[in-house]
């Protein structure tokens, strides 16, 4: 097959194999080029496909060599029709892994059920013993309740009145003014269902009562807040209720985990861009402009140098670790420093459609959202036929 992206709304459709390989080969030789990290040996990432999933992967396996149990929910590739871009990653990661000596192992299933905790659960067992690092890296539009069977759907809109601000279309540049409409409470309570701490707890509780948590055991979940553009749609917003009760659940697994000698902590991080922020022009707007400010001034990053910098400077660099006063990681210190966001702000006032290649960098944002799906990848010829079966190599095949 000739693949090429496929863009519909926010979303792409399609995925590159070998882009995806490429990918993730960027990622391991940037952890590769880095100093050596001492921890974590034995490593659950649930939600490992993908983001700071995978970055967190791949930085405790090829920065620590750390055995690894992955976690995701993709699609494979068949003859004549391709799998998801997580699919290919996840197969790209293994096989490096393997090719390094590293232990790792993916369990493809839906990670919100209580057979795919069991059968993580055996497979720790079986496999690493016990591990000493968990995170909970987890982003999807529904979730199903194990105990009720009833499905949720998150929903991403302002809480209060309509919200009308400046947004862009990132595939053209257009830059107009939206209007997002508030969600009803059964819309908050939905999307808190998905996006909040909930399942990040059960799994939580599963991997204790299995006892295969490490004494000292930490775990760790993604969490942002972001500029003050962003507060009416974001923390301002459903998702920012639903990230208020991750955060809060946070606080109940430290205090859990404190038994064990463990912690349990949020990591916020900065604007990156991902499947699911593409999804909301008013951040994808204010995340270009910020990407040509941050890289303006040296200080820009992507997840794989925020995973990095996560496990060398705080998870497992100075002790104690560097929390705020919410007990919150902040690895989103870079974009919140002053002159970043008052520069910020003073572009936001002047863009338009017009200006926005000067005052942004949308092409930068375009480009890593195709990298996502395996595209815009620097060495692939995206001119030759590829192969759309791949193995991931501990998944059993047909």
């Amino acid at each position: 097959m000739i693949v090429e992206p496929v863009i519909r709304g926010s979303l792409c459709a399609t995925s590159h194999p070998e882009g995806c390989v490429r990918n993730v080969e960027e990622q391991v030789q940037y952890v590769r080029g880095k100093p050596a990290l001492s921890k974590p040996s034995r490593v659950l990432v649930i939600g490992c496909s993908s983001g700071l999933g995978l970055a967190s992967r791949i930085t405790a396996a090829f920065g620590a060599r750390a055995s690894t149990v992955g976690i995701c929910h993709e699609r494979p590739g068949q003859p004549g029709r391709l799998g998801t871009a997580g699919w290919y990653k996840a197969a790209a990661f293994e096989e490096a892994a393997q090719a390094a000596g590293l232990s790792a192992y993916t369990l493809v299933g839906d990670a919100y059920s209580e057979q795919v905790k069991r059968q993580t659960v055996e497979l720790i067992r079986e496999k690493l013993g016990k591990v000493e690092l968990v995170v909970y890296s987890l982003a999807s539009p529904r979730r199903t309740d194990p105990v009720t069977g009833q499905v949720y759907t998150s929903t991403l809109k302002t809480v209060g009145p309509p919200f009308t601000e400046k947004a862009v279309d990132f595939k053209t540049g257009e830059v107009s003014r939206m209007t997002i409409e508030p969600a009803t409470e059964d819309g908050i309570r939905q999307t808190v269902a998905v996006m909040g701490g909930e399942d990040w707890e059960l799994w939580m509780k599963a991997l204790e009562e299995a006892d295969v948590l490490e004494r000292g055991a930490v775990t760790v979940a993604y969490s942002y807040l972001g500029g003050e553009r962003l507060k009416p749609t974001y923390r301002g917003g459903t998702i920012g209720k639903a990230k208020d009760h991750l955060e809060a659940t946070a606080k109940i697994l430290d205090a859990r985990l404190r038994r064990l000698e463990g912690r349990a902590y949020i990591a916020v991080m900065k604007a990156l861009v991902t499947q699911s922020s593409a999804v909301l022009p008013m951040s994808s707007l204010y995340t270009i402009l910020l990407f040509r400010v941050m890289k303006e001034k040296g200080l820009h990053e992507g997840p794989i140098e925020q995973a990095y910098r996560l496990f060398s400077e705080r998870l497992y660099g100075a002790s104690p670790v560097a929390v705020d006063e919410e007990g919150r990681i902040r690895l989103d210190d870079l974009e919140l420093r002053g002159d970043v966001q008052e520069e910020v702000a003073r572009r936001w006032e002047q863009v338009t459609t017009e200006n926005l290649p000067r005052l942004g960098d949308r092409e930068a944002f375009y480009n890593e959202f195709l990298r996502i799906h395996g595209f815009a990848m620097e060495g692939v010829d995206y001119s030759r036929p590829v192969e759309p079966v791949r193995r991931i190599p501990s998944v059993p095949g047909p």
